[in-house]
C-alpha cells in the first residue's frame, strides 16, 4: 500500500508537535527519570520470584519468603507513587501545551484578514477550536508520557529476559516483526477515518451555529424548514456515528490475531522450557516461572505501545487540521517600524486607488481620488455594488489597496500600527454586531475604563439614552445574543454610541442610519451634526437624505468616481447624482 499524503507529511508534523513540549523539557525530563525509575523497580518483580521459587520454598526459609513477599508488595507500593507523580506533573505539561495551542489559534485567526473570514463559516472555525484541539486532549496530557513508560519498560524487561535466557527470549520476541506491521495497518486506517470524521464533525457544528442561533430559528421557522433541518441534522450525525465506529472497529481482527499470538505464547514457552530442562540445560523452574512473567509484563506494555502507536496515528490527523490554520498566511500584517499617530488631526487622502478582492477578479474600484480636510464631511453614494462599502474596508485597513495609496495626516495606513489605524478611525457599519452582554459592557467593549458619565454621553448623542434610561434595569440590561431584544435602529444607535466612546477623529459611517425610521433618522443627524463639527465623517450612504449637507459629495460608478461637489452644485449638474436623489424621491413617496 503506498504512502498517503497524509503519511508523507508525518515527520514534519511529529517534529512540530515536539517542538510545542520544548518549553518544558525540565519537567518532562524528570517526568522521564520518574519513569525510568519506576520501570526498573518493576523489574524487580519476576526477579523476585524466582528467588521464592527456587530458594525461599524449596528450603522452607520463612524469614527469607516474608521478606521477599515483603519486597513484592514494596515494589508495588513504590511503582504505583512514582506513576501518580509523574502523570500529575505530565497531566501539567500536557495541559500547558493545550492552553498554547488555543491560544496561539486563536490570536492566529485575529489577525486574518476579513476576506479569510468572508469565504470560511463560522462553525468551521469554531469546531477547529473546540472538537480538534480539544479531541488532542487526551494525547497531548497522557499518551506522550504513556508511550515513553510503555517503551521503557518494553525495553528494560527485553534486556532482563535476556539475561534470564537468550533461547526463550527469543522466542518471546518472534511476535513483534508481524505485530509492528499490522500496527502499521491499523494506523493508517484510524488516520484516515479520522481526519474524515473530523470534517464531519465541522459541517455538524457549522449547522448547529447557523440554524440555532436567533437569525436562523427565524429563518427556519418562517419558512417552514424546521422537519428539513432536523433531518439534515439526522443524516450528519448518523455519519459520524458510522464514522466513529467505524474507527473503533477499524483493524478489530487483526488486533485479534496479535492477541492470540500473546496469549499462545506462554504455554509455547511452558512448552520449549520442558523440552530444553528435558535436554540436560541449567533452566530452573524458578527461571522458567520468572521469564513467562515477564512475557506478561513485557506484553501489557507491548500492546499499550501498539494501540498508542494507533492513537498516535489518529491524533496526526487532528494536529494537521490546526497546523492548517496556523500555517494560513495572514494577509494584512503590520510593517516593520510601523507608526502611531500621537495627535491625529484626521486628514484623510484616497490617491488612485485600485483595488480587485482577487488576482484574477475585475477591479472594484479604479483610479479612485479623493481628498477629504480634517473637520470636513465627505458622503460616498452609489448604486449597490459602486464600491462604497469597499472604500470603508481600505480605509480601515480590512483589505490593502492593490495600488495606490490611503493617508491619514499624510502617513499611509500601511505605516500604522493597528492600534492607532483603530484608535483614529471609528466604524459604524450596516452590519451591526452587538455581544451577548449588558448594554454598559457593549458600550466599555470599545473603551474598557470609561466612566458611568460617559457612556450616557455617549448614549445622548446616539440619541439612546431615553430608550436605555426607560428600561428596568437600565444600562445593565442583557441585549442577547446579537441584539436581538433590540430593534434594527436601536442596535444601530448603541453601536454608534459605542463609536463615539471612544472619540475618534475620523468617522466612518457605512449605512449607519439604514435601520432607521424617518423621525429617528433625523434625530440621528441632528446628533451627528454635533459629533461630526469636530472630526472627519466619512458617511456611505444609500439613503441621499442623510448626505444633503455634506461638505463634499462623491458619486461611485462601477468602482470610478464620476461626480463629486456639494448637493446643489450636484443637483445643477443633472447627471447620476441628480438620477440618484429622483430614484430616492420616489422611493419616499412610493413607501408614504
Amino acid at each position: 500500500m503506498p504512502p498517503t499524503s497524509l503519511e508523507k507529511e508525518a515527520p514534519r508534523e511529529g517534529r512540530r508537535i515536539l517542538a510545542l513540549f520544548l518549553p518544558h523539557r525540565l519537567p518532562l525530563a524528570g517526568v522521564l527519570l520518574l519513569i525510568l525509575i519506576s520501570s526498573a523497580v518493576g523489574l524487580a518483580t519476576p526477579f523476585l520470584l524466582r528467588e521464592i521459587v527456587d530458594v525461599a520454598l524449596p528450603r522452607q526459609d520463612m524469614g527469607l519468603l516474608a521478606a521477599l513477599t515483603g519486597a513484592l508488595v514494596a515494589t508495588v507500593v513504590v511503582t504505583n507513587a512514582l506513576d501518580v507523580v509523574q502523570t500529575l506533573i505530565a497531566t501539567r505539561v500536557g495541559q500547558a501545551v493545550m492552553h498554547r495551542l488555543r491560544v496561539d489559534v486563536y490570536a492566529h485567526l485575529q489577525r486574518m484578514s476579513l476576506a479569510f473570514f468572508s469565504r470560511t463559516r463560522t462553525g468551521e472555525v469554531q469546531s477547529r477550536i473546540a472538537n480538534d484541539i480539544g479531541g488532542m486532549e487526551s494525547v497531548v496530557t497522557t499518551t506522550g508520557t504513556d508511550f515513553v513508560s510503555s517503551f521503557a519498560i518494553v525495553v528494560m524487561t527485553s534486556v532482563a529476559m535476556l539475561a534470564l535466557d537468550w533461547r526463550l527470549a527469543l522466542l518471546s520476541f518472534a511476535i513483534l516483526p508481524f505485530s509492528l506491521w499490522m500496527n502499521r495497518r491499523i494506523g493508517r486506517m484510524r488516520r484516515a477515518i479520522t481526519a474524515e470524521r473530523q470534517r464531519r464533525l465541522a459541517d455538524m457544528t457549522s449547522t448547529v451555529q447557523e440554524s440555532l442561533s436567533v437569525s436562523g430559528i427565524l429563518l427556519s421557522r418562517t419558512t417552514g424548514r424546521s422537519e428539513d433541518l432536523v433531518e439534515r441534522f439526522r443524516r450528519s450525525s448518523k455519519e459520524i456515528a458510522d464514522l466513529e465506529a467505524r474507527s473503533e472497529l477499524a483493524g478489530q481482527w487483526q488486533w485479534s490475531l496479535i492477541t492470540l499470538s500473546m496469549a499462545a505464547l506462554p504455554a509455547v514457552t511452558y512448552l520449549v522450557g520442558g523440552h530444553l530442562r528435558q535436554g540436560g540445560t541449567d533452566l530452573s523452574i524458578g527461571t522458567l516461572v520468572a521469564l513467562v512473567a515477564l512475557q506478561g509484563q513485557l506484553f501489557r506494555p507491548l500492546a499499550m505501545l501498539l494501540r498508542l502507536v494507533v492513537r498516535m496515528h489518529s491524533s496526526l490527523a487532528l494536529f494537521s487540521r490546526v497546523f492548517e490554520y496556523l500555517d494560513t498566511p495572514v494577509e494584512i500584517t503590520e510593517r516593520a517600524g510601523a507608526r502611531t499617530l500621537t495627535a491625529p488631526r484626521g486628514d484623510v487622502r484616497f490617491t488612485n486607488v485600485r483595488f480587485a478582492y482577487s488576482d484574477s477578479g475585475p477591479d472594484v474600484l479604479r483610479d479612485v481620488d479623493i481628498e477629504v480636510p480634517a473637520g470636513t464631511t465627505l458622503a460616498v453614494v452609489g448604486a449597490t455594488g459602486s464600491g462604497k462599502t469597499t472604500l470603508g474596508y481600505l480605509l480601515t485597513r480590512l483589505y490593502d489597496v492593490g495600488s495606490g495609496s490611503i493617508t491619514i495626516d499624510g502617513v499611509d495606513v500601511r505605516d500604522l500600527t493597528a492600534r492607532s489605524l483603530a484608535d483614529t478611525v471609528g466604524v459604524v457599519s450596516q452590519e451591526t454586531y452587538l455581544l451577548h452582554a449588558t448594554i454598559a459592557e457593549n458600550l466599555r467593549f470599545a473603551k474598557p475604563d470609561a466612566s458611568d458619565e460617559e457612556l450616557v454621553a455617549a448614549a445622548r448623542t446616539a440619541q439612546v439614552h431615553d430608550l436605555i434610561a426607560a428600561l428596568p434595569q437600565g444600562y445593565d440590561t442583557v441585549v442577547g445574543e446579537r441584539g436581538y431584544r433590540f430593534s434594527g435602529g436601536e442596535k444601530q444607535r448603541i453601536a454608534l454610541a459605542r463609536t463615539v466612546l471612544r472619540n475618534p477623529p475620523v468617522l466612518l459611517l457605512d449605512e449607519a442610519t439604514s435601520a432607521l425610521d424617518t423621525r429617528t433618522e433625523r434625530l440621528m443627524t441632528e446628533a451627528l451634526e454635533q459629533v461630526a463639527a469636530e472630526r472627519t465623517t466619512i458617511t456611505i450612504a444609500h439613503r441621499l437624505s442623510t448626505v444633503r449637507d455634506a461638505d463634499q459629495i462623491v458619486v461611485l460608478d462601477r468602482g470610478r468616481v464620476v461626480e463629486r461637489g456639494t448637493h446643489e452644485q450636484l443637483l445643477a449638474l443633472g447627471g447620476r447624482y441628480a438620477d440618484l436623489v429622483a430614484r430616492d424621491a420616489a422611493g419616499y413617496a412610493s413607501a408614504a
